[in-house]
């Protein structure tokens, strides 16, 4: 199986509250924007929702973990311990993945704007991100998002669907991981950049990057702008 992409859009496979995947998408963003390309090159979002992968929801010991020891590599996505009661932190991430999903009706721009909102809410201002006031709280911060429209996608749930069908494309061999970016030229990147091993299970050893090539996201940006110049 492929995933197919669209001229000019980066496609982006992850869960919000996967550390990489944080890292990877403040460096598009950042990236973007250092090489005046905002406005051309685009990022499709697309669910690879680690619950329904592993069958629970993710170990608030491994998200920790990664705080100082992924943090460090990009101290400038934002990245704090959390700091609310631990009664209110995330059980589940799905209804988070599926607003970013429901946003793309206005646009790939409110829903980039959306999930770079969400990923700050949860891993810079701990902010419980299953909760639905949260999440129309933080979509009508964006000042992108039509939250009217958001609520109404939530609530007759018509974009669940789509985070199901990118949870039936994760469970191929498609897509490796969280993060995982596809570019319309067959260019694909699994954690760009980025290699670490765990000194233990996660949840109960802490992550160790042994490379960090964030070089790379200048590479994938500027194939994706190349693709939309005539042959």
């Amino acid at each position: 199986m492929t995933v197919a992409v669209v001229p000019g859009i980066i496609v982006v496979y992850s869960d919000i509250w996967c550390s990489f995947a944080h890292l990877a998408v403040h460096r598009l963003h950042a990236t973007r924007a250092r090489l005046g390309l905002d406005g051309r090159v685009a990022f499709d979002h697309h669910a690879f929702p680690l619950e329904l992968l592993n069958g629970h929801s993710s170990p608030r010991p491994g998200t920790d973990s990664e705080v100082s020891a992924i943090g460090r590599l990009d101290p400038e996505a934002g990245w704090k311990l959390w700091q609310a009661p631990d009664w209110t932190y995330p059980t589940t991430t799905l209804p988070a993945l599926e607003a970013v999903q429901a946003a793309k009706e206005q646009g790939l721009a409110a829903s980039e704007a959306l999930d770079l909102a969400l990923r700050k809410a949860f891993w810079v201002d701990s902010r419980c991100i299953s909760l639905r006031s949260v999440l129309l709280e933080v979509a009508a911060e964006t000042g992108v998002v039509d939250v009217e429209q958001l609520a109404e996608a939530l609530d007759d749930g018509r974009a669940r669907k789509l985070v199901m069908a990118d949870f039936a494309v994760s469970q191929t061999d498609a897509v490796q991981c969280s993060p995982h970016l596809f570019l319309a030229d067959g260019t694909n990147a699994a954690n760009p950049g980025v290699e670490v091993h765990y000194t233990d299970a996660y949840g109960t050893g802490f992550p160790i990057a042994t490379a960090d090539n964030p070089s790379i996201y200048e590479t994938l940006l500027l194939q994706a702008a190349n693709a939309l110049e005539p042959a």
